[in-house]
């Protein structure tokens, strides 16, 4: 895709990769970069800023606000995080990670001191911001929604919920240097829990902070105080808050609302089944609300994925025995018919046992580790509701 300016400076354009790009397939090689910079940006020292920059000084590839990385840890782990530097930075990227109790990647993550080394694949966008008039991702003049078609909102509600603002960061310097109407809201439990306080202070009255512990739990209206056509909302954070959000704005005309998720919706009407990991391999049971990755992934934390949703095709495995009920929105008929299965969203039909190529995966050891991951969701909805959505709780 085309990008409506040049990204400068003109060094950064040889390194130009478009943010809206497919994910990379299993087999592409990661990227390495140098960590160069870390910062404690919250009180409670729960989360830091990490800043990586290329090992020989090069420019890396643009991205625009909204972007992830898809980050290969030491351990051999991927895991996925907002960028939340400043996209017009054509050497730096920045990530913020919230420390997880029992998280392997958000811990190995905070263990890294600059001169470490990592392997990243992307930037990729499925949150993307989108301006009227000035256009994020098309022709000059033109704003396109992530579904593509031209957007009318002429005022934008950013939403953050504790991590959630990273991806926010990025969203609003681009509004504030293209002089659109904007406001952000930013909530957490307390003060010292959330990033980024003295950063966004710059911006003044249009910033709101609130917490829980001095304001109460935020309400529908203090979130989205009008809902009128023209309007977009952003909105980053815990299942909660999204859930509030859209049931604010679901039934309002010409409203957008733009999301990124840090968990995957819920499983409503899934049915319990089993898998075989490999012919000979390990059974495992898949309650009625849980899905196959999460329960290999609580096995081993290595079993490779990326979106969770069920679009990018990272966790995709070769199906040797039973009949898949696919939920996804990328395989076609023909890989379908040949047995692939993307175990984040497809599921069996019930009662029934699932052999998966082991070959096709990580593989799956014991003990059991759990983790806890962020997602990005992109998903049209009705009445021009979208759904962007691959952070990962840390």
């Amino acid at each position: 895709m085309v990008a409506d300016r040049l990204i400068g400076p003109g060094a950064r354009v040889l390194a130009w990769l478009s943010p809206d790009a497919p994910a990379p397939p299993r087999a592409t090689l990661p990227r390495e970069l140098t960590l160069v910079d870390r910062e404690v940006v919250a009180a409670d020292e729960e989360v830091v800023s990490l800043v990586f920059a290329h090992p020989r000084g090069a420019a890396l590839r643009a991205w625009s606000p909204g972007a992830h990385l898809d980050v290969v840890l030491p351990s051999g782990r991927m895991r996925q995080y907002s960028l939340c530097g400043d996209p017009d930075d054509p050497f730096h990227y920045r990530i913020a990670v919230r420390r997880i109790p029992n998280g392997s990647g958000s811990i190995e993550l905070h263990g890294l001191r600059p001169g470490a080394r990592v392997g990243i694949h992307g930037p990729r966008n499925a949150f993307p911001l989108t301006l009227a008039g000035h256009g994020s991702s098309g022709p000059p003049g033109v704003s396109l929604s992530p579904g593509g078609l031209p957007t009318p909102a002429r005022r934008i509600r950013f939403i953050a919920g504790g991590i959630g603002i990273t991806p926010m960061l990025g969203m609003m310097r681009a509004a504030d240097r293209a002089g659109a109407d904007w406001s952000l809201v930013y909530t957490g439990r307390h003060r010292d829990a959330l990033p980024f306080l003295d950063e966004i202070a710059c911006y003044g009255g249009r910033v709101t902070v609130r917490t829980d512990d001095e304001d109460g739990l935020p309400t529908a209206e203090a979130l989205v105080p009008t809902v009128e056509p023209g309007l977009a909302v952003y909105v980053c954070g815990p299942p909660g808050l999204l859930d509030v959000v859209a049931a604010r704005v679901a039934h309002a005309p010409g409203v957008e609302l733009h999301h990124e998720r840090f968990a995957p919706p819920p499983i409503v009407d899934g049915r319990p089944f089993t898998v075989q990991w490999g012919r000979r391999g390990r059974v495992f049971e898949i309650p009625a609300d849980r899905t196959v990755l999460a329960v290999l992934a609580e096995a081993d934390p290595a079993v490779p994925y990326s979106c969770r949703q069920g679009f990018c095709g990272t966790c995709k495995v070769r199906v040797l025995a039973g009949n898949v009920e696919h939920r996804d929105t990328v395989l076609n008929a023909a890989q379908r018919a040949q047995g692939d299965m993307l175990i984040c969203v497809s599921r069996a039909r019930p009662g029934e046992t699932l052999v998966l190529d082991a070959n096709t995966g990580a593989a799956v050891t014991d003990p059991p580790h759990r983790t806890r991951y962020r997602v990005r969701l992109a998903r049209a909805m009705p009445k021009r509701i979208r759904l962007g959505g691959v952070n990962r709780v840390p």
